[in-house]
């Protein structure tokens, strides 16, 4: 049987886990959005560039 100390340091390690991976996928949808507006960005100028030829 554990004590109530013991549990209250596990429940808080569970929850500082549960922050740390909400932050990484949080942190990996920004990236891939970041990415996909980078792609969109880089497209715009390659037909810009293609219209002024």
């Amino acid at each position: 049987m554990t004590s109530h100390v013991e549990q209250r340091v596990q429940a808080r390690i569970a929850a500082a886990k549960q922050k740390r991976e909400a932050r990484r996928q949080q942190r990996a949808e920004l990236a891939a959005a970041r990415e996909r507006g980078l792609e969109a960005r880089h497209a715009a100028k390659m037909r810009r560039w293609a219209g002024d030829q």
